[in-house]
This record gives structure tokens, sequence and C-alpha cells, in this order.
């Protein structure tokens, strides 16, 4: 599946093996470093959203992240960063589906709610629209810049347990692991690790001497479509190990609006759309610190 992104990768790639490529005028001094914090908000895009494209946008989904990084610069355009990030998903059935929509009467008729927590690690390449050759103190007070590179993230789809016949094993109003219960009646369990290929672009502000504020949206194109817990096809009751997996992988709760059909929930009927994998979006502001990179070892004044 790699190799749609391959353009992607190679851009990367190139950008990550030429930082000598202006290496002629620019110093040490010139190569400083940033530490800094991100404010995020996440927005995920999956089977369980308005549409199953990466376009379908719901700003009621949306949720806060935070994120660390630090940033070191390698010539007049291209900086390499590393950046550790927390963050939720969300979605719901209830929201995503109106029960006056006739094509959103299954998702309506389904149900289903997820939230997720990510822990992400990524290293992107970032490369500045407009060359800057000085040093910290001489950068420019408004950059463009686009960025791309590979992340590692670890997640857990939790769904609240409400609404339907509640087994007595759960309670109401309660979150519970859905990876564990394979609801969609899985021989071994997805896999909670996975990569992904975040890009995207933004600005950067000069605000004083040793901080710069910034602007970014990135995605995340991730090869799972797992981050709802759902993918592929109902399964038999039967083959479900528990009453919660019954619950979370069977569970049609609709007392009001469209009339459901007699097949909906049957074994081997469509759940989610596994051609589709699930992408998720950061958009951050972030503050920056400036740590000035000394020449020939000299201290920082």
């Amino acid at each position: 599946m790699l190799y749609r992104y391959a353009p992607l990768l190679a851009l990367l790639a190139f950008s990550l093996s030429c930082p000598h490529v202006h290496a002629q005028n620019f110093s040490k001094r010139n190569r400083y470093r940033t530490a800094g914090v991100s404010l995020n908000a996440l927005s995920y895009f999956g089977d369980i959203s308005p549409r199953v494209r990466a376009s379908s946008f719901r700003a009621g989904a949306t949720r806060p992240g935070l994120s660390v990084h630090a940033t070191q610069r390698l010539n007049p355009r291209l900086s390499l960063r590393a950046a550790l990030s927390y963050g939720r998903l969300t979605g719901q059935d209830a929201q995503a589906g109106r029960d006056h929509d006739a094509s959103a009467q299954i998702r309506y008729q389904r149900n289903l709610n997820f939230r997720n927590d990510l822990v992400e690690l990524a290293a992107t390449g970032v490369f500045d629209l407009v060359e800057n050759r000085g040093d910290y103190l001489r950068r420019l007070s408004f950059v463009p810049f686009v960025f791309a590179g590979v992340a590692v993230f670890h997640h857990s789809p939790q769904g609240l347990v409400g609404g339907g016949t509640i087994p007595a094993e759960l309670r109401a109003g309660e979150y519970v692991a859905l990876q564990p219960l394979r609801t969609e009646g899985q021989a071994t369990g997805y896999r909670r690790t996975q990569v992904a290929l975040p890009f995207g672009g933004g600005v950067r502000y000069r605000l004083t001497k040793d901080l710069d504020l910034s602007l970014e949206i990135g995605w995340r194109k991730t090869f799972t479509d797992y981050l709802d817990d759902v993918s592929r096809t109902y399964a038999d009751g039967a083959k479900l190990t528990s009453p919660a997996a019954r619950y979370f992988g069977r569970n049609v709760t609709r007392t009001t609006g469209p009339t459901e059909a007699a097949s909906f929930a049957a074994p081997g009927q469509l759940r989610g759309h596994h051609r589709h994998d699930d992408w998720y979006l950061v958009t951050g502001v972030s503050v920056h610190y400036l740590l000035p990179q000394p020449a020939n070892g000299s201290k920082f004044r």
C-alpha cells in the first residue's frame, strides 16, 4: 500500500538528503534549534463520519490535543523536527447520520460510537518556502512552510455503553476497550501500534527575538481501518466471545427514525468500508523557543 505514496516519500527523502546543498555561507551559528509546545485540535475521518471520505469534516467531533517538539535547522530552507503528541478522536453515528436523511439510514440504525486516545511520535522534514540565510537574530518575520514525514502512533478505541439491552457485565455510561472484544469476529485483534504519514503546511511568525508562533494543518494518512473499531461486516453473534462483544458488535438500539430493513445487521452485511483506511487531521498553534547554536564551542550569551 505504501507504493501509492511513493511521490510523497521520494520528496521527503530528497529533502532530507540534501542538507548541504545550501551549505555555502551558512555557518554552524545559522543552524539554530528550537523547542516548543503546541495546542492542537484533532479531527477524525472514517466509517463513523458523515461520509466515508477525507473531506468529511464535522466540527462537533473535534477534540483537543497537546504536543511537545524540537527542531534542528539544517540549511536555509530545511529543518528536521521531532514531536511527541497526545490527543483524542471521537465519532458517533447518532450525530453523523440524520434520521430524515435517506442516504444515512443504515448509519443512523447502526448507532455506533467511539473515542480513541492516541500517542504519536513523528519525525518530519519542514521545508520553508522562503529562503533564510540569517542566524536566529536575523530570521524572517513571516515564513510559509510545508512538511512531510513518518509517524508511529499507539491507539485504543473505546465504546460508550448506552441504549438497547445492556448486559449485566456492563454499566450504562462507562467506556469499554473495543479491540479485545473483536467485535467483527476477527480471529486475532488488530494492532494498536501503527504507522502514519503526516504531511501538511502552515505559517510561522516571529514574535520576539527568542520566540516564534506558528499555525499548521497536517493530515495523517494511516494504514489501518480500525481507529473507530469499524471496518468490515457484521459477525454471527454466536461467534462473538462475550455479551460485551455482542453488545458493541451487533447492537441496534434505534427505536425511532427509519424502519429497519429485515436484513440489517445480518451476518455478512456491511458494517464498515474496509477499502478506505481511516485518517485524522491535526490543526495546531505552536510556540517555539529559539536555542541559538554557538559557533566554535562558545557559550550562549
